[in-house]
């Protein structure tokens, strides 16, 4: 894997800390990363294709302060753990969240072997997703934004699940960068994907989660709840900005949703 501008990644998400590949780099390293860079799918509404390129990953991410969805953030994340020294194994999974039946692999996720054992870890699922890397040993359970993770088995397969439901499944199975060229491509143009049929905007910290899908606006932090609906296409842009720190030329607009 081709080396990145690791000085401004870690600039980019705020990170001055140790680079010692262990369990507390990789969770400072992991929550840095979420609370920086939201989670959204806003070029495929610009008719924009999705580079997992780590060119074009640093030169959108990173220079250009933007976000992206699971394929983007863990492919830039797998980079830089790699050259930080970290043992990674890239994974696919099948989301489960909201969905009936069997998906596709459409997930991306990594396995890090540590010292104390392998941690999932995952900075691009959105919604209710990790916010700090989870173990993989029994019994295990990470509490963040209120709401706890737990892996649990089912049969061959590792299941990430919440007190709401499970949120994806997946195998063991090591992936290569064309099984995410593949899955990518699928997510990003198949027009009933649901990132090509909903704009997507989502930011977690520790302590709370701001959910923007298509015109409704949710924010819970600290206990609170606040929405907010979107008027038309400005007002959309100025929540953009103000909530996410997505900044976009006035006039910009998306195919979804409609006004």
């Amino acid at each position: 894997m081709a080396p990145i501008d690791l000085e401004a990644y870690l600039a980019r998400i705020g990170y001055a800390g140790s680079r010692e590949p262990s369990l507390r780099t990789l969770t400072a390293l992991h929550q840095a990363h979420v609370t920086a860079v939201p989670f959204e799918n806003l070029d495929i509404l610009l008719g924009r294709g999705i580079s997992l390129d780590l060119a074009a990953l640093q030169a959108k991410i990173v220079a250009g302060r933007r976000g992206g969805y699971c394929f983007e953030q863990n492919t830039l994340l797998h980079a830089v753990l790699q050259q930080l020294g970290f043992r990674v194994v890239p994974l696919a999974a099948r989301v489960r969240a909201g969905m009936t039946g069997v998906r596709p692999r459409t997930h991306m996720l990594l396995r890090v072997e540590l010292e104390e054992g392998p941690y999932l870890a995952d900075v691009g699922f959105g919604g209710d997703g990790l916010v700090h890397p989870l173990s993989f040993a029994p019994g295990a359970e990470v509490r963040t934004a209120g709401v706890t993770h737990r892996l649990r088995r089912e049969d061959d397969l590792h299941v990430l699940t919440t007190e709401a439901g499970d949120l994806y499944a997946f195998t063991l199975e090591p992936q290569h960068a064309v099984d995410y060229e593949m899955a990518n491509h699928y997510t990003s143009t198949w027009p009933a994907s649901k990132f090509v049929q909903t704009l997507t905007a989502q930011r977690s910290w520790p302590e709370g989660r701001a959910i923007l899908r298509n015109r409704d606006l949710t924010v819970r932090r600290d206990g609170t709840v606040r929405t907010e609906t979107i008027r038309d296409p400005g007002h959309l842009l100025e929540v953009l900005d103000r909530e996410f720190g997505l900044a976009f030329p006035a006039g910009t607009r998306f195919s979804r949703p409609e006004f």
